[in-house]
C-alpha cells in the first residue's frame, strides 16, 4: 500500500472516529444514562441472530446503490437518480410478477432483468439531456425523482392496488420471493447478488478499456478529451450502468422477504445513502460492502439504543454527517499528507544516493 492509499485510510478511520466521539458527547448531554445508551448503540447488533440480521438485511440496497453512484461519480457524473431509480426497479418487478404470471423459478428472473432495465432507461435521460441541451444531470436527475416517485405511485393505485387494504399492490405471488439463505432472520439471495455486482463493479472501472476511460474523464475530462476518448460515450455509459445497478437493487429489495406487498408511496432515500456509500468507499465499488456495513451496523444499533434508552435516532443523522463534512474537507489532515509525503520523497532519495 503506497502512501496515498494508506493515508486515505487513516483520515477515513480518523473521521469516523471525530464523528463517534462527538456523538458519544452529544449523548452525555442528553442523556441520563449515558454509558447504557453507547454500550447499547455499540453492542445492540450483537445481543441476538435477529438483530445481526437486520444488519445484514439493511447492507443488500445500501450495496446497489452506493456500487451504482460509485461509478457515476468515478466519471463525475453526478446523477442522483440512483434514488428514482431504485424505486422505478421495485414498481416493475412488482407489476411483472403479478401481471405476467409466469412461472416461479422464471419470475423472478424477468423481474429482475426488467427492473434493472427499467432503472437504466431513467438513469439514461439526465445523460441525453446533458449530451443533447447541455442540462447539468445534477438538477435534471434531482427532478426526475419526483417523477418517479409518482409515476409510481399512479401506477400502484391505479393498476395494482388491492381495494381491500389501501394504498398497498395485491399481494406479491410467493414463487417469486427471493429465497432466504440464513434461517431465523431475512437475509436472503439479494446479499449474494449484491456482492456480485460489487465485484462486477470494481472489475468494469479498474480491470477494462471503458472502465479507465471513465475514471480518467473523472479525473481529468480535458485531458481525457485530449487523449482522443469519447465523451459523450462516458456520460452515457456511466450513467446508464449506475441505473442498471439502482434497477436491480430495487428489484431485489421489492422481492425480497421484507415486503409482501409494493407499497412504496414515498422515496426510500437509498439514493441519499449511496452518496455516503460512496464517500465513505472512496469511488470504489469494492468496498462498498465495508462502508454499507458499517452504516447498516451503526443505523441498526441506534434503532436498539432508541428503543431501550432515552436516546432517538438522529444521534445517526449527526454522525452520518460529521463523517461526510470531515472526509470531504481537503484540509483535514493535511499536514499529515505533507509529512508522508515528504518522508517519503526522503526514502527515495536516499535509495537513490546508495545505488
Amino acid at each position: 500500500m503506497n502512501n496515498a492509499k494508506r493515508f486515505d485510510l487513516l483520515r477515513m478511520l480518523f473521521a469516523i472516529l471525530v464523528a463517534l466521539l462527538i456523538s458519544f458527547v452529544l449523548i452525555f448531554f442528553i442523556s441520563e444514562e449515558p454509558l447504557t445508551a453507547i454500550f447499547t448503540l455499540i453492542t445492540g447488533p450483537f445481543r441476538s441472530k435477529r438483530n445481526l440480521g437486520n444488519v445484514v438485511e439493511s447492507m443488500i440496497p445500501l450495496i446497489f446503490t452506493g456500487t451504482g453512484v460509485c461509478i457515476m461519480f468515478s466519471a463525475n457524473q453526478i446523477n442522483l437518480a440512483t434514488d428514482g431509480g431504485f424505486h422505478l426497479g421495485g414498481l416493475v418487478a412488482a407489476f411483472v410478477v403479478l401481471k405476467f404470471g409466469l412461472p416461479g423459478g422464471l419470475s423472478p428472473i424477468v423481474a429482475l432483468f426488467l427492473a434493472a432495465t427499467a432503472g437504466a432507461m431513467f438513469c439514461t435521460i439526465p445523460a441525453l439531456m446533458k449530451v443533447k441541451t447541455s442540462s447539468p444531470e445534477l438538477v435534471s436527475s434531482l427532478m426526475l425523482n419526483y417523477i418517479s416517485q409518482w409515476f409510481c405511485t399512479f401506477i400502484l393505485m391505479h393498476f395494482l392496488q388491492d381495494p381491500s387494504v389501501g394504498s398497498a399492490s395485491h399481494k406479491l405471488p410467493e414463487n417469486s420471493a427471493l429465497p432466504v439463505i440464513v434461517g431465523g432472520t431475512n437475509i436472503h439471495v439479494g446479499l449474494i447478488i449484491a456482492l456480485v455486482v460489487a465485484v462486477l463493479g470494481y472489475v468494469f472501472l479498474y480491470k477494462t478499456k471503458t472502465g479507465y476511460e471513465l475514471r480518467l474523464t473523472g479525473e481529468n475530462e480535458a485531458f481525457a478529451r485530449y487523449s482522443g476518448i469519447n465523451i459523450v460515450k462516458v456520460i452515457l455509459v456511466s450513467q446508464m450502468v449506475g441505473g442498471i445497478i439502482a434497477g436491480l437493487g430495487g428489484g431485489v429489495e421489492l422481492l425480497g422477504p421484507i415486503y409482501p406487498r409494493f407499497s412504496w408511496m414515498a422515496l426510500l432515500g437509498y439514493g441519499w445513502d449511496a452518496i455516503i456509500i460512496c464517500t465513505l468507499a472512496k469511488k470504489n465499488p469494492l468496498y462498498t460492502p465495508l462502508a454499507a456495513l458499517f452504516l447498516a451496523y451503526l443505523r441498526t444499533g441506534a434503532s436498539i439504543m432508541a428503543r431501550y434508552t432515552d436516546v432517538t435516532l438522529e444521534i445517526v443523522q449527526i454522525t452520518q454527517g460529521i463523517i461526510i463534512m470531515l472526509v470531504v474537507a481537503e484540509q483535514f489532515l493535511s499536514g499529515m499528507k505533507h509529512r508522508m509525503i515528504a518522508k517519503e520523497a526522503r526514502a527515495s532519495l536516499k535509495e537513490e544516493e546508495v545505488a
